[in-house]
Parts: C-alpha cells; structure tokens; sequence
C-alpha cells in the first residue's frame, strides 16, 4: 500500500471514529476533547470536523459538536451506544496511535475475558482472541484488577485460587502478589515483564464501571522501552478514565 493510500484509509478512520465518539457521548464535546480521546493532531482534526459539519452529521453550537440531523441517513432501527461502543472506539484509536495490541479485559470469576481487541499492524505482535480467558496473577490486566479489589475480596482470591508458575517471571505467591499489588496501586497502572508469555510485556489499567474491567497493551520485549512504557502509560490511564466516567 501507498503512503497516499495509507493516510487516505486513516483519514476514513478517524473520521468514524469522530463520528461514533460524538455519538456515545452522554453531553456535547469540545474539539480538545475529540484530540484527546482519539488522539488526532489538531491540524487534521480542525479540517475532519468542518468536513463532518458541512456534511451535517455534527452541529457545531459555539464550541461544542452534538450529532448532526444528517446522520438520521444513517439509522438502523436500534440504538447502540454502549460502554462497550465507547470502549472499542478508544481501544481502537489507541492501537492506531501506539501500533501495539489493545484489548479490553473483563472479570469473570477469577480470570479476565477478553471483549475487545485491537491486534497491532506490526509482523511481530501479540495476538489475543475475543472469549481468550486467562489467569489474573500472570496478566497486567488482572494484576491491575487485583489492585482494585477491595481486600474482603483479594482475600477471597487467595483462598479459591491455585496461581500457576508461565515462566520464572510468574509471581505466584501471595506475599509476592500483595506487595505487586501496592506497587501497581502507587503508580496507578499494572505492568508485567514476561510472567505469562516469555517476550512480551504487558502495560494495563483499571476500570471500575459498569462492570470491573481493564484496558490493555502487550508490547513485544524488543520494542518496549522506557520511552513507550511512559506514553503508553500515560494514555492507559486517560482512557481508563474517560471508560470509568
């Protein structure tokens, strides 16, 4: 594919995305709401926007953009905006901005579930399928809904739960667990180094509505740095936000 057919495809992506993000918004947004959220330049976003408005699938009042009369074009007899929606639209725009594997994880007794993913474009990636269920203590996304467990609730865990040993990474223990824990509540997101899967590192944080969940990056050992594990942090944690609002 063509740089020019590159950056034509893109251009129809976020401008999608623009459109359901505006869309499962519960109150009108600003412009600096739409970059942040999706993670647009402010140069590309301003011509996407006047675009959308000319077009009347947003209004513009002031500052604030609200759904347009146009996208009535575009119905279908149900009504979709979810948690979920919202979830795959940021899921969505942050694998396009890090090129790295995002998926949403979700609690199911003691394992986490994925709902969403996003596989990155690279050819050295980690693939993970919709329904793959894994183990809580070896993933950063159950290791950062451990971290949200209230303690009547990791005591539970503990007690019901046998931690089996991926790689000499693996924490396993409970006091190993417990003081992971205290770490990850600290700096506010999970990180683990090949506890699950030699090579790969995982970044995640947590969501505590509507039901307990986290946001995920998997991150090949060769490419992970310093440098990725603050950006990637970073936007972790102002999507898992935005998710818990």
């Amino acid at each position: 594919m063509t740089t020019s057919a590159s950056t034509t495809v893109k251009s129809a992506m976020r401008t999608l995305d623009i459109i359901e993000f505006v869309v499962s918004s519960r109150e009108s947004v600003v412009a600096q709401d739409i970059a942040d959220a999706l993670a647009i330049p402010a140069s590309s976003l301003s011509y996407l926007l006047s675009t959308l408005v000319e077009r009347d699938y947003l209004s513009r009042e002031g500052r604030q953009y609200v759904p347009g009369p146009g996208l009535a074009r575009l119905a279908s007899p149900t009504r979709a905006p979810s948690f979920f929606a919202m979830a795959k639209i940021l899921i969505r725009s942050l694998r396009f901005e890090l090129n790295e594997t995002c998926s949403l994880m979700v609690l199911d007794g003691w394992e986490v579930v994925a709902k969403i993913t996003e596989p990155s474009e690279q050819a050295l990636r980690y693939a993970i399928d919709v329904g793959q269920r894994n183990p809580l203590h070896s993933m950063a996304s159950g290791k950062a809904i451990l971290a949200a467990l209230p303690e009547a609730a990791l005591t539970q865990y503990f007690a019901e739960t046998t931690r089996s040993q991926f790689t000499t990474s693996t924490l396993t223990e409970e006091s190993e667990i417990r003081a992971d824990i205290a770490r990850i509540r600290q700096r506010g997101y999970a990180i683990a180094r090949d506890e699950y899967q030699l090579g790969l590192v995982g970044l995640a944080c947590s969501i505590g509505r509507p039901e307990l969940s986290a946001v995920a990056v998997a991150v090949p050992t060769a490419r992970f740095d310093a440098e990725l594990e603050r950006r990637a942090s970073k936007k972790l944690m102002h999507l898992a936000e935005q998710l818990g609002r």
